[in-house]
Parts: C-alpha cells; structure tokens; sequence
C-alpha cells in the first residue's frame, strides 16, 4: 500500500532560519520552494537520501501549521508517504477503520495530490499520503 517515506515535514517559525541550518550547516540542497496557499504554508523541500526535509511555515495564525506552532512550538510535523494511486490507498485505510482527516485528496507541494490520517489512528503521528506528480 505504501512505496516508500516521502517526506518528513517540521514547522518552523523562520523559514530562512530553517534553511539555513538544513542547507548550510546540515548539507542538505534545497530542491524546491513554494506557497501553497490552500493549506496557509510556505514550503521548501530539502534533499536528503532518496527522500525530503519539508520545512513549513505558516502563512497565519488561524492555518493548521500556525495553530500547530502555537500549541507545540518548532519541531516535527508530519511523516509522508508516497503511494502510486492515493484513492485506493484512503479507501483501503477506511475500510480498516482508520479515521482520516482528509477523505479525498487537495493539491499539495509540487502539484502532488495529498491526504493526512487522523493522528488518533496513527499513535499520535500526523500522517501524510501523497501521490507525487509525475516526474517526482
């Protein structure tokens, strides 16, 4: 059901602050930089093996990363994903009774398609599926 982990995605309250220490002191080149504003975040993806560092950081108060910062602070986020065909993988997680956050996927970074798995079901991990965009 699950190909591999994508990404994993930390909250940030500076973005080039983040930047700084995952390119410049931990090695890792950034990839790619986007707002993605259905979701309230500004991203960026750093390389690291054959997956990612998403770095987030909220566009507002009021976005779930902005209320995710104000009740926990800096630090990890999520744990992604990457499946080939996301609505078979949220029906199978359904039919399992695993209670999902997002039954049909939205737009995500890079044009991926994204769904994120109640925290409830997944010992308290927010979890993303993503079904990357061709060619990533």
């Amino acid at each position: 059901m699950l190909d591999r982990i994508d990404h994993i995605g930390v909250a940030v309250d500076d973005l080039e602050a983040g930047i700084a220490l995952y390119e410049g002191a931990l090695g890792m080149p950034l990839v790619h930089r986007e707002t993605v504003s259905e979701q309230g975040v500004e991203a960026v993806l750093l390389d690291v093996g054959d997956g990612h560092v998403e770095l987030l950081a909220s566009l507002g108060p009021q976005t779930p990363v902005g209320r995710f910062l104000e009740k926990k602070g800096p630090g990890l986020h999520h744990v992604a994903y990457a499946v080939s065909d996301i609505e078979a993988t949220l029906a199978g997680l359904a039919e399992q009774g695993v209670s999902l956050i997002d039954e049909t996927p939205r737009i995500g970074i890079r044009g991926s398609r994204v769904a994120f798995v109640h925290p409830r079901s997944t010992g308290s991990v927010l979890t993303e599926i993503v079904q990357p965009a061709e060619g990533h």
